[in-house]
């Protein structure tokens, strides 16, 4: 191991201690980090166009807040409703499965499963019903700790002013990082680097956009087929769609229970079928090509693994830092796994043939 190699691997200790101590103010700058990665490909396309990076910034930042803002007043209004109203069926599902699903599973089965029931139902309206009492303890303690408050507010605050001056030098900092590499392990790092990029381009920007896109299209196909809770079902089912095929899974058995329950047959349940259906084509068809082209993304089992493992180590800032750390783990593991392939440890005999091959055309 050569000192470049010891200095490298000195350095990332450091830094992940350093993650490790400063991980209680760390979560803005994250947040900021990643909405400026997204949003640096559309300012530079606008600054090709002739604008100068500042007036690019602004309007990309503009836009991203119009975005971010407008969701918000439109989508927090229905949800709460849904919610509300999930809340208040809640109590009538129950008994429906416990007086009509229940005893056809023992019909079929032989086996009660109403004692084990009835356990899960007291003991989930009991935490439903205190949901709320913890929501307000947890307000009023945290408007009784000023200074708790007034940080929380604080780092929310610093989310726009980060990623304003992030998007703004985010190519001069790139320029400043590739300038401090040391010149004998900067093309390979770059190389890497770009090999990263790709990665996360599929992921934060192409799938994120998949995942909006089959959420709305679940979301609204689902409240025109006259579903209750359409727009809670269709936005979990794009967002579980991360994970190939677990957003058709998830929306389709709980639409289905939804639909068999609000209207008491089985024909609705075609409409869940198409509207899924059409969201699967659109996928395959044109929001995978489009958005994620023949981009090599990470593994489902992944992407699991790397949000559980994110959020278990490092909470909230770990979920964030989950998929971009997965991926440039993959690449580095996937180069490692290709020198591998061509070192002496593997195969000696082919690694000391290509060398002599090597030398033999530089002496020529």
């Amino acid at each position: 191991m050569n000192k470049v190699q010891v200095w490298g691997l000195i350095g990332a200790a450091l830094g992940l201690w350093l993650l490790v101590l400063l991980e209680p103010i760390l979560m803005p700058f994250f947040v900021s980090l990643i909405l400026a990665y997204l949003g640096d490909p559309v300012t530079d396309w606008l600054e090709a166009r002739g604008l100068s990076r500042r007036l690019s910034v602004s309007l990309v930042f503009l836009l991203l807040a119009l975005v971010m803002v407008g969701s918000l007043l439109i989508l927090l209004p229905m949800l709460g409703r849904q919610l509300g109203q999930l809340i208040a069926a809640l109590p009538e599902v129950l008994n429906w499965v416990q007086t009509t699903v229940l005893p056809e599973v023992r019909e079929l089965t032989g086996i009660d499963f109403s004692a084990d029931f009835d356990q899960l139902r007291n003991a989930l309206m009991s935490n439903w019903r205190e949901t709320g009492t913890y929501a307000a303890a947890f307000l009023a303690q945290a408007s009784r700790s000023g200074l708790a408050l007034a940080i929380w507010l604080g780092n929310l605050a610093l989310i726009p002013v980060v990623t304003f001056y992030l998007l703004l030098d985010w190519d001069r900092l790139k320029g400043y990082v590739r300038e401090l590499l040391p010149r004998q392990v900067e093309p390979r790092v770059t190389a890497l680097a770009v090999e990263c990029d790709e990665v996360l381009s599929a992921f934060l920007r192409g799938q994120l956009l998949v995942m909006l896109s089959l959420g709305v299209i679940y979301a609204v196909g689902l409240s025109v087929v006259g579903l209750k809770f359409g727009l809670l079902i269709g936005l979990m089912a794009g967002l579980a769609s991360i994970v190939p095929y677990l957003g058709v899974i998830v929306g389709v058995l709980t639409a289905g229970v939804v639909a068999f329950f609000q209207f008491g047959e089985w024909l609705p349940l075609v409409g869940v079928l198409v509207v899924f259906g059409i969201g699967q084509v659109a996928e395959s068809t044109l929001l995978q090509p489009l958005l994620l082209g023949d981009k090599i993304g990470l593994h489902p089992v992944a992407v699991i693994f790397a949000v559980l493992a994110g959020g278990q180590l490092f909470g909230f800032t770990g979920i964030l830092l989950a998929l971009p750390v997965a991926a440039v783990i993959m690449v580095l593991l996937r180069y490692a796994y290709h020198r591998y392939r061509h070192s002496r440890l593997y195969d000696r005999a082919r690694a000391e043939a290509l060398t002599e091959g090597w030398d033999g055309e530089h002496d020529s």
